[in-house]
């Protein structure tokens, strides 16, 4: 028969419990209300790796720590063990909450130095040993990934501070270590910085495609909404004003009408204009989009510079290059500077999409009164990326906006192996598309 704890025990037992779970949701918890790292990942393993990756290191580096300063530097065993706990153990809550995390370990690293700082040479590396250094690297990749530039740069300059201040007092023992320590946090925290920026290049890049793509359903909605407004004004108000004339104007065309067919005719005009009434709320409809005007601003030839700057983010060198014959034509018409933008859009989009790592030049010319749009790029220096064949409605996209505006569109391949797109949008006979 097994032994059963007393039941008061266990009432005691009952809070503590509850309360260490209330603090593991916690920690589990951003504290920024942002997700984890790499939950927005499709694939479910690779949002478990951080967790993996985070446990895999707190159960070598604890225990490794724990006898490194035991057995090395002198540090009583209880006390080794809390140190080396406070140094790897905020590796778990570097998942959701890196600043915090690296503060426990800063923490920990400046208590360590001061518990070791008499420790022999003989015993290693001080202020940073083995397993304290690997800890704080650790760290670094979900700084990287997680906070803005501007507590990187702060994280960086404390690291770099503490450093030559430990230097300073142990110039043999502390200057090689904590070179290492400055040069391999900073590395770490540039690359992932670097990679986070990259990453978020692509995802706006990503949103500004499904937004054009959605703009091209929209508008492909509207021409047929147009075209059928188009047809009922001129087939059948057309026949309804006739017949609203006709039966208006019979009692004087036609003498010795009974008062019967006078009242007749009376009647089919009042439902004449009544059906002509209705159907110019019905024209009203078709011809928007049966809501409230969309009163946003349209990206225009003064976005092209953020738009070129966000490609760079996504690997791809862009230049843009605006001639002064453009500032001659004037202000734009915005259906002219909005076709533009989104002809410059969706080519770049395809450069980064179809070569990645190329070079891509943006020039916007002007020839008399025509506005022409250049985008070439080099062949790309890597593979394209996974699932860059696209919708196939780039090119598509390009051409119907080029022909809404009597336009024309060349694409196809250059001598050097990359892609030119021009497209020569006419601005004499175009005015303000209405709102």
């Amino acid at each position: 028969m097994k032994p059963q704890l007393p039941s008061a025990v266990l009432n005691l037992l009952q809070p503590v419990g509850d309360q260490l779970a209330d603090l593991g949701r916690a920690l589990l918890t951003p504290v920024d209300g942002r997700a984890p790292l790499m939950s927005g990942a499709r694939r479910a393993w690779v949002r478990w790796l951080p967790y993996l990756v985070a446990v895999s290191a707190v159960a070598t580096l604890l225990p490794v720590g724990t006898v490194v300063l035991a057995d090395s530097y002198g540090v009583p065993g209880g006390v080794a063990g809390a140190l080396a706990l406070m140094q790897s153990g905020p590796l778990l809550l570097a998942i959701t909450r890196p600043l915090q995390a690296w503060w426990v370990i800063t923490g920990g690293t400046v208590l360590g130095a001061v518990l070791t700082v008499d420790s022999p040479e003989s015993a290693g590396a001080w202020p940073w040993p083995v397993t304290t250094l690997l800890c704080y690297v650790f760290l670094m990749p979900a700084l990287a990934l997680r906070e803005r530039g501007r507590t990187l740069v702060a994280v960086w300059l404390v690291t770099l501070a503490a450093s030559i201040v430990a230097a300073d007092l142990h110039q043999p023992r502390a200057g090689e270590t904590a070179a290492i320590a400055v040069t391999v946090s900073g590395a770490v925290l540039l690359l992932g910085w670097s990679v986070r920026g990259r990453g978020e290049a692509q995802r706006l890049l990503a949103e500004q495609e499904q937004i054009s793509e959605a703009e091209r359903e929209r508008s492909t909605l509207l021409e047929e909404r147009a075209r059928i407004a188009r047809e009922l004004h001129d087939v059948v108000a057309h026949h309804m004003s006739v017949i609203t004339v006709q039966a208006d104007s019979a009692p004087y065309r036609i003498g010795g009408l009974p008062p019967e067919a006078v009242e007749e005719f009376g009647t089919i005009a009042a439902a004449a204009r009544s059906s002509l009434s209705e159907m110019r709320r019905l024209l009203g409809v078709l011809r928007s989009d049966g809501a409230a005007p969309d009163r946003a601003p349209q990206p225009g030839l003064a976005q092209l510079g953020q738009l070129v700057e966000t490609v760079g983010q996504a690997g791809v060198r862009a230049e843009l290059t605006v001639t002064p014959e453009v500032a001659a034509l004037g202000e734009l018409p915005s259906a002219v500077a909005l076709s533009a933008y989104r002809i410059v859009q969706e080519a770049l989009a395809n450069v980064v999409r179809h070569a990645p790592g190329a070079r891509a030049e943006v020039r916007l010319t002007a020839v008399g009164r025509t506005l022409r749009v250049t985008v070439e790029n080099s062949p790309g220096g890597r593979p394209a990326v996974e699932g860059g064949e696209g919708t196939g409605h780039g090119l598509v996209g390009m051409r119907e906006r080029v022909r809404l505006l009597s336009g024309r569109l060349e694409t196809g391949g250059t001598p050097a192996g990359g892609f030119l797109v021009t497209a020569e949008l006419p601005v004499t006979t175009l005015g303000e598309s209405p709102r």
